[in-house]
């Protein structure tokens, strides 16, 4: 298995990965309270987790799967970020005034997610500062994802865009050149702002030009620094 080398070209990266953990700020009785007011649900691929506009009852933490987190519109969807395990959804609502989802979580594999009641989580943002703060920086990290995507979309050409995601999966999931894209043509549209069409044929050119090998969903990255200068460069 080839191991990708970390680039500036994957700074806008769609993918959100935060390894510090939270759970380990807690006190054996804050651990115990959350147990006790949560629960694990096992998700389909495809599978709606939570919707936009929804009442934020609870706080979601991927323990297992791949999600994405996104827009809704009548024709086409504006796709966020995606989350890996081991990361924590719903944050944003966390304050009083916010108690609605301001986006819709779905699943792109089996996944489990854990539901922690939100009001429980509040409190221990109260009487945990350390904790509160890793919160916060979790949330800065959140903002900071959105700004490079939306720079990504503005501002990059449909190679650089398509350079990105590609980038994306193989540092950040897969840790690998070679892999089996879980998206569809259409997710990779709507995570990348192209049309299913323009998507088929941006691949089409990576595989001319010698940048990607494919195989119906097997994905290998054969030159990982001009993938990296498109990226950059867009």
């Amino acid at each position: 298995m080839n191991q990708p080398n970390e680039s500036k070209g994957i700074s806008h990266c769609s993918i959100f990965e935060f390894e510090q953990s939270w759970y380990e700020l807690l006190t054996e009785d804050e651990r115990s309270l959350i147990n006790e007011h949560s629960v694990s649900i096992d998700f389909k691929k495809g599978e709606t987790v939570c919707k936009r506009g929804a009442f934020a009852s609870h706080i979601y933490f991927l323990e297992e799967g791949l999600v994405k987190v996104y827009l809704e519109e009548k024709n086409k969807n504006l796709i966020l970020t995606l989350y890996t395990k081991n990361n924590l959804l719903g944050i944003s609502s966390i304050f009083n005034e916010n108690n609605k989802l301001p986006y819709s979580v779905a699943t792109y594999t089996d996944s489990r997610v854990r539901m922690i009641d939100i009001q429980i989580f509040r409190q221990l943002l109260k009487q945990n500062p350390e904790f509160s703060y890793r919160i916060i920086n979790l949330l800065n990290e959140d903002t900071s994802q959105f700004y490079g995507r939306f720079f990504s979309l503005t501002q990059k050409q449909l190679h650089g865009r398509l350079a990105d995601i590609l980038l994306c999966f193989s540092h950040r999931i897969f840790n690998s050149t070679s892999f089996e894209l879980p998206l569809s043509r259409a997710d990779l549209g709507d995570l990348t702002g192209m049309s299913t069409e323009s998507v088929i044929r941006m691949m089409k050119e990576f595989k001319d030009d010698g940048l990607i090998e494919m195989k119906c969903k097997n994905i290998e990255l054969l030159d990982l620094a001009r993938l990296a200068r498109i990226s950059e460069f867009g």
